[in-house]
């Protein structure tokens, strides 16, 4: 059951209900998450590693959760970075060449987790021949319908840069699906 951010918000500053309060914030956010990263390091088995990184990272930085912004931007912004940190490591925030982002559908294919269809996976691989930043925009933008002034607190950037970043992704995801229809 969804609970009341200033309740649970509470429960996390005392001690003595911190763990339990953040045990029901991983049950709320969990799969969330877990899409909204997936959706930028591509694999089941990748989105799991980064999604157990961002609660260990929101656990050991609660004390610095000043509730400034809502705890599920928090998160959100905490999952992000830690999804673009995996990808610099792996050396895949660079452009994705062609030849990457056609293996980037095969793979898909191939994962058991997988159920979408090759029109899909297609999607997924023109989403992926694109540049780290217009990516993670469009993937916040297109899958989870992000408000540009959310998206701004997460990712630290303007909502005219944003704006300008989705434009262009939605232009080169069209033009990379055309080529290929």
């Amino acid at each position: 059951m969804p609970y009341k951010e200033k309740d649970i918000l509470k429960q996390l500053s005392d001690p003595k209900t911190q763990r339990k309060a953040f045990e029901a914030v991983v049950r709320q956010y969990g799969e969330i998450l877990y899409w909204k990263i997936r959706r930028i390091v591509l694999t089941h088995e990748d989105a799991n590693d980064v999604l157990q990184n961002t609660f260990v990272k929101a656990w050991v930085n609660l004390a610095d959760f000043r509730n400034l912004s809502k705890l599920s931007t928090w998160l959100y912004r905490i999952a992000v970075n830690e999804s673009l940190d995996f990808l610099r490591k792996k050396k895949n925030l660079q452009d994705v060449s062609v030849d990457e982002a056609a293996g980037v559908a095969n793979m898909l294919m191939a994962d058991e987790f997988f159920d979408g269809d090759e029109a899909q996976a297609l999607l997924q691989q023109a989403i992926a021949s694109l540049p780290d930043v217009q990516r993670t925009v469009f993937t916040l933008r297109y899958y989870d319908n992000m408000k540009y002034s959310e998206m701004s607190k997460v990712l630290h950037t303007s909502e005219g840069a944003l704006k300008a970043s989705y434009h262009i992704a939605v232009q080169k995801v069209t033009a990379y699906v055309k080529e290929r229809e």
